[in-house]
């Protein structure tokens, strides 16, 4: 419950009762249920108010007086027409008093500037009122806009990792942004519209039963038509409002994939496939939207003949009523005048569901990313009061990603404090799903990870990360400069700090060599640098955090085999300081490592040294002939 519910009697909450009131009411007829169960939308709303209802309290109250004095500026020009200028008998106290509060019929007829600059007067005050209502309402649609995109992102970062595994990165894109921006054109015009059609729907209909109530009843005769017209086109409509919103994320997706991936494509030379890839989602969703659109158009339509109807009943009706000397000119003038400002927010009714309607369903689906469950959160009382040593102990390991077969089947192994741990394996083996437990992506589902003698999944899971530093089997950078992607790892890292990472990871003589040195800005994912490079810059990274843990997946395999013996060699003075776990594909990459596993199934099938590994049968010694014969191979073209 956000702080907004704390007090719901507060003087805030009452004077925005009104306003939500009315928003919750006319959404729950435009969707057709209840929107005020615990995990209801305009609950959601209601939490994103607070700090801002405020705001549409004033909006409300300056919408009331612009309401109050669009009515009575027909009402001065009819007590004119009636009693200043035709000298007509007083028929009704309404106008009488207006005159009266003019000065009297005499006063008027020797002054007819008086009303008229009293009527442009009106005028103004209007329109600053009406200009308030639109900046109060513009000013709390965009804070609340702005507080969703920064809830929205922060829980975003926040979700587990198998949140992410299935999610579309379009469709969350669509979310925290498209649907933002529905939601908060709903908030500073269609809900202020909807308040404004009700308070001119309640004011008209005492105002003109007061004047004359048979002209009354007349110009009522289509409003209620009118409103059950627009209810019954938003139930037509409603479900498409979804179906639009997805279509639009499928296009955002396919859009977010191909520019992602716009060196592929262009390497496969798939241009042309990609382009009628692109063509389904954008003709669905230009399909949708034309279905939208058709539907708006007869809605529009047939609104404006019956709008046309209504003024026509109400003009010929106050005509004849006129010939008969049964109706004042003025009072016909003020019913024209009230009407016109009646129909047009009523017919408006339609369009202003449907953004509601729109807005629901938006707020909706960014809803659903809210209400996923995040990772739990810091707990300072699960981190241990000792700096970290790095020990790890792994027994009867079992995990999977879902359903199907187990990444990992009964896995156990330890590592000391300052050992080298050497993970090999077949693809699919479970090498990667082993970092990623230790990191905490994820949660075992039995067996034991001890780090320290704590067993993990009771250690805080922010604490745990910062223990170790990795380089993942594709490693990301970010579009900035080379410095500034080093840095990541560590804030506040003095440049010689950054530089000795780079020499140990043996890129510090490449990034000097550029124009800019450190300071050179990098394409988005790095790509303006080799694979080779990204991994060495991805590994300097994880070398400045200094952590007691170094976790390196498959981290060398875009180097050549002299940068690697390098780099390998930078690692070894590191030895016996830092425990770190090895994943690679090329055996010579661990043949320093202190312990070397083998996986086959997501299972242990072998265990060793490198020494002891080659010399006993098995998978390690078939990989280590194979890639032997093809290195020697490689090296002496000529004996082959």
């Amino acid at each position: 419950m956000g702080p907004g519910l704390a007090n719901p009697l507060s003087v805030d909450s009452v004077e925005s009762s009104c306003h939500l009131g009315l928003l919750i009411a006319i959404t729950s007829m435009a969707t057709g249920r209840t929107l005020l169960s615990k995990s209801s939308p305009l609950r959601l709303l209601w939490e994103l108010m607070s700090g801002f209802r405020g705001k549409y309290a004033w909006a409300i109250a300056a919408l009331f007086v612009f309401t109050t004095i669009n009515y009575v500026t027909p009402l001065v020009a009819s007590a004119t027409i009636d009693f200043a200028l035709s000298g007509e008998p007083d028929e009704g106290r309404l106008t009488s008093g207006v005159i009266a509060l003019m000065g009297g019929a005499e006063f008027v007829r020797d002054r007819l500037w008086f009303p008229a600059a009293l009527m442009v007067l009106l005028t103004v005050v209007a329109g600053v009122f009406s200009y308030f209502k639109s900046r109060f309402a513009a000013q709390a649609s965009d804070g609340i806009a702005r507080s969703l995109k920064d809830r929205l992102y922060d829980h975003l970062q926040r979700l587990p990792a198998k949140y992410h595994d299935r999610a579309e990165t379009g469709d969350l894109i669509q979310r925290c942004t498209s649907d933002v921006e529905t939601l908060r054109l709903a908030l500073s015009s269609q809900v202020v519209e909807v308040s404004n059609s009700l308070l001119l729907l309640l004011t008209a209909l005492p105002l003109m039963i007061m004047l004359d109530g048979r002209m009354a009843a007349i110009s009522f005769v289509l409003i209620v038509p009118i409103i059950l017209f627009g209810y019954i086109y938003v139930g037509r409509v409603k479900h498409l409002f979804k179906e639009v919103a997805e279509a639009e994320g499928q296009v955002t997706r396919v859009v977010q994939e191909n520019l992602t991936g716009l060196r592929v494509v262009r390497a496969f030379a798939r241009q042309d496939f990609e382009i009628s890839k692109f063509a389904e989602p954008n003709q669905l969703y230009r399909d949708r939207s034309l279905r939208l659109l058709r539907l708006m158009a007869w809605y529009w339509s047939v609104s404006d003949l019956v709008v046309l109807i209504q003024q026509g009943l109400v003009l010929f009706s106050g005509a004849y009523f006129i010939a008969t000397g049964s109706l004042t000119v003025g009072t016909l003038f003020a019913f024209l005048m009230f009407l016109n400002m009646l129909l047009w927010p009523v017919r408006q009714m339609g369009r202003t569901l449907t953004e509601l309607g729109k807005s629901v369903v938006a707020l909706t689906r960014m809803g659903e990313i809210l209400s996923e469950p995040e990772e739990s959160a810091p707990d300072v009382s699960a981190t241990p009061a000792t700096p970290a040593e790095g020990k790890i102990a792994v027994m009867d390991l079992v995990f999977g990603y879902g359903d199907e077969e187990k990444e990992l089947n009964g896995i156990s192994f330890e590592v000391a404090a300052g050992e080298t741990l050497a993970i090999v394996g077949p693809s699919g083996s479970g090498k990667t799903t082993i970092m990623s437990l230790l990191l905490r992506l994820y949660d075992y589902e039995s067996g034991s990870i001890k780090f320290d003698g704590h067993e993990l999944t009771e250690l805080d899971r922010q604490w745990v990360r910062s223990q170790f530093s990795v380089v993942m089997q594709e490693p990301f950078l970010y579009s900035k400069t080379i410095g500034e992607n080093i840095r990541l790892s560590r804030d506040g890292a003095v440049d010689d700090d950054v530089t000795e990472a780079a020499r140990l990871a043996d890129i510090h003589d490449t990034i000097s060599s550029f124009g800019e040195g450190y300071s050179t800005q990098i394409g988005e994912r790095g790509v303006t640098l080799s694979g080779g490079q990204r991994q060495r810059v991805a590994l300097a990274r994880a070398l400045l955090q200094d952590t007691p843990v170094l976790l390196l997946d498959d981290a060398l395999s875009a180097v050549d085999a002299e940068t690697e013996a390098t780099v390998l060699e930078a690692l070894r003075s590191r030895h016996g300081r830092r425990t770190t776990l090895v994943i690679a594909h090329r055996l010579s990459t661990l043949a320093h490592a202190d312990k070397i596993i083998v996986l086959e199934g997501g299972r242990i099938i072998q265990k060793g040294s490198h020494s002891e590994l080659v010399e006993t049968e098995g998978l390690y010694r078939r990989l280590w002939k194979i890639q032997t014969a093809l290195e020697n191979e490689l090296s002496n073209p000529a004996e082959s």
